[in-house]
């Protein structure tokens, strides 16, 4: 295995992305080594305004401490890129992850509706139907992809049907969430892999055209919802929202349109990854294969945290200073970006026994797979629990000999540790 020099390891290269994942966690591991936190340049890409550069908070402390004090570390003006978002992508995709609070607490207060113990048991059963469709399905077609055959299918319908999706759309919702979440490459997004070709005008260009076209079907699928279900409401989650009064404070059809991108983005490719990385995880670890079969309902909690830690489906999200601030010995000044590494920090040393080794017995296992605690932990983390736990109790039962062969075929992203496909045998 090749081991970057210090003056070697950059974050923002596109490049550094394709490298073999040891070599990146042997990066990341060497960054925590550092006194101090690393600077990286930010990429320069035509037709964004880029910044300066961002910090690199890979220690599991600076991702915790940055997520508690969200006062200082805001997530506004943007969280979910490393540059500003303009303004005709903000529309889309400028949800309440990019907001502090007071205006973060509201709308967070009237989303949360959706994932209460209440509606979550209430989703219990619906969750049970399409886990044992999706197992039907699997041992009648037989061995293939385990990503298109069962992990996407899972999260993609539980949303959909949360929101009173049609049948006939779903597929179109699955194709441009891959689309905005894989912009990079190729396979989702139609482009060439920058890396490897490098960034032109015309590459990015294609890239935000790809991602605006996605963003807008989407947007316009949730408001033409919406208007539909202020003059009609159901028992969805469509109907909840746009009826939701909170101190006065409602959601614009707009506000519902990126509310809902956020969801099927991070419910749809968090979940499906995770459950991906599950199954791989099982498969080349036996020993915790057999622990977990040998009693899965005492074990399986531990396991789905386990593969969440190791997974970490969301690399990274971004926070702004608001003033100058001090935090374990390093001193930020008003303005300066920094990136909360999830992945580096789910991997620390320093808070981890052997943190390469997957153990499904971990305890405590204080990850941020969800996000750092604070006001932006991941609001839909329990039902991604529920989604994981149901459909590997109905995998586990009904398939028992289930496992993956031969290598993930990753996703090419600095945001997403995404599985595209990953071949699997029965």
């Amino acid at each position: 295995m090749t081991t970057l020099a210090h003056d070697e390891i950059n974050l923002s290269d596109l490049g550094f992305w394709s490298l073999p994942r040891r070599e990146r966690q042997a990066a990341f591991a060497a960054l925590r080594a550092r006194e101090h936190p690393a600077f990286f340049p930010e990429l320069k890409l035509p037709f964004i305004k880029n910044g300066a550069g961002y910090y690199a908070l890979v220690r599991h402390a600076d991702v915790v401490g940055a997520s508690r004090n969200p006062e200082v570390f805001s997530s506004e003006p943007c969280s979910n890129s490393i540059a500003d978002l303009p303004p005709y992508l903000a529309k889309y995709f400028g949800s309440m992850i990019n907001m502090d609070d007071p205006r973060h607490a509201k709308i967070r207060r009237i989303v949360s509706r959706a994932f209460t113990p209440r509606v979550l048991a209430k989703l219990e059963t619906d969750l049970q139907t399409t886990a044992t469709q999706i197992v039907d399905d699997l041992r009648q077609t037989g061995p293939g992809d385990f990503v298109t055959q069962v992990a996407a299918r899972l999260p993609v319908q539980v949303i959909c049907d949360m929101m009173g999706i049609p049948a006939a759309v779903r597929p179109m919702v699955y194709n441009r969430t891959n689309i905005i979440l894989g912009i990079g490459d190729p396979e989702y997004s139609g482009g060439h892999r920058f890396a490897e070709h490098g960034i032109t005008r015309s590459s990015v260009l294609y890239g935000l055209a790809q991602g605006l076209s996605a963003g807008y079907e989407l947007n316009h699928l949730a408001m033409k919802l919406a208007r539909r279900r202020r003059r009609d409401p159901g028992d969805d989650l469509v109907s909840a929202l746009v009826t939701a009064n909170i101190d006065g404070e409602s959601l614009t059809d707009q506000e519902i349109g990126s509310f809902f991108i956020l969801l099927v983005a991070a419910g749809n490719e968090t979940t499906r990854n995770a459950m991906a990385h599950g199954l791989h995880l099982l498969t080349r670890n036996p020993d915790q294969r057999a622990l977990l079969l040998d009693d899965f309902e005492a074990r399986i909690p531990g396991t789905v945290e386990e593969i969440v830690r190791m997974a970490t489906p969301v690399i990274q999200f971004r926070r702004t200073l608001t003033r100058d601030h001090e935090m374990n010995g390093h001193e930020y000044k008003a303005g300066d970006k920094v990136l909360l590494f999830y992945n580096s920090a789910n991997r620390d040393e320093a808070v981890f026994d052997n943190p390469d080794t997957f153990d499904i017995t971990r305890s405590p296992n204080p990850h941020v797979g969800f996000g750092g605690p604070g006001p932006h932990f991941c609001l839909g983390a329990n039902l991604a629990r529920r989604e994981i736990t149901v459909m590997f109790r109905e995998l586990f039962t009904r398939v028992p000999d289930l496992r993956s062969t031969g290598r993930p075929d990753r996703l090419y992203s600095n945001f997403i540790n995404g599985i595209k496909h990953l071949p699997c045998t029965f």
